[in-house]
């Protein structure tokens, strides 16, 4: 197998919402219809697309994960420093993100927190 590209979907429940709160912490917008919204993440451009649910769950043929609930997936975004990580934390939260965890040091090297958009897509940020 030699995929030639890989990017993820995730289901969203308001369009609007999703597009206002990624574009305010500053990712590239990747184009929208009335049934997605995408944005570009770090330096490679990872996609990842946000579906509205009702038009993701049919295309998965089997029940989507309650983001509420438990995690799906967790995306990490690495950060150049800590003073980084917690102006995102800062940006996330004004944003109309919430902090699960507020921006702290674990295991050697590494310090960081847990976030959930709007959605509860889970995402850690963090620094090594």
């Amino acid at each position: 197998m030699h995929p030639k590209k890989i990017w993820a979907n995730f289901a969203v429940q308001d369009l609007e919402r999703t597009t206002a709160f990624y574009s305010r912490l500053g990712f590239k917008h990747n184009g929208a219809s009335d049934q997605l919204t995408s944005f570009f993440f770090g330096d490679d451009n990872f996609i990842i697309h946000f579906f509205l649910k009702d038009v993701l769950a049919p295309a998965m043929k089997g029940p989507l994960a309650a983001t509420k609930e438990g995690n799906e997936i967790i995306f990490t975004i690495g950060a150049d420093s800590k003073a980084a990580v917690d102006s995102w934390a800062e940006e996330i939260r004004n944003a109309g993100g919430t902090l699960v965890s507020a921006p702290e040091t674990f295991g050697e090297g590494y310090y960081g927190f847990v976030f959930t958009d709007p959605d509860g897509h889970r995402f850690n940020v963090f620094y090594m």
